[in-house]
């Protein structure tokens, strides 16, 4: 089977693309969605980041803990939100090289705002084999992939519960 670099899913908020974007734009709130990140090292930012901002991301899976070197490349209020995870490590994000990019795209639709999330695989260099066996040892068995769109997934219906619940 080959191996997949792009997924993507969305869902329907019942809210605007600007207050859509201005929640999935602050890296340090993500925790409170996503099933696997913890949002950031630092403090909340007061408004949404802009492009060139670094921030360091908090994550987990299972008793496993580690942190990615971030920056945002694409802030497009109301429209697009993306950053490339270019480090991780255990500390300190200190093995550098190609990781991740996320994305998010916001558009009006029936009912408030379609909003889909894209992870894209950037480690291109790996060797198919080399990533599938890192992949499953890192997922429990899975590919990226498909861990990934179960992550998507999740982190989508989480968003839209807390986004709706404020808007009432």
């Amino acid at each position: 089977m080959a191996r997949v670099f792009t997924v993507s899913e969305s869902i329907v908020v019942g809210v605007s693309p600007e207050t859509a974007y201005r929640a999935v734009s602050r890296p340090s709130d993500m925790g409170r969605w996503s099933p696997e990140n913890l949002g950031t090292t630092q403090a909340a930012e007061a408004g949404p980041v802009e492009v060139g901002t670094r921030f360091v991301g908090r994550n987990r899976r299972g008793m496993f803990r580690w942190v990615t070197a971030c920056t945002v490349t694409a802030a497009d209020p109301g429209r697009r939100f993306a950053f490339r995870v270019h480090a991780i490590g255990l500390g300190r994000p200190r093995l550098r090289g190609p990781i991740a990019t996320w994305e998010y795209h916001f558009e009006p639709a029936e009912g408030g705002t379609r909003v889909t999330e894209t992870w894209i695989d950037d480690r291109r260099a790996w060797p198919d084999i080399v990533a599938g066996v890192f992949d499953r040892v890192a997922t429990s068995g899975s590919t990226f992939a498909a861990f990934q769109t179960r992550n998507i997934n999740a982190t989508l219906r989480n968003l839209k519960r807390e986004l709706e619940r404020a808007a009432d």
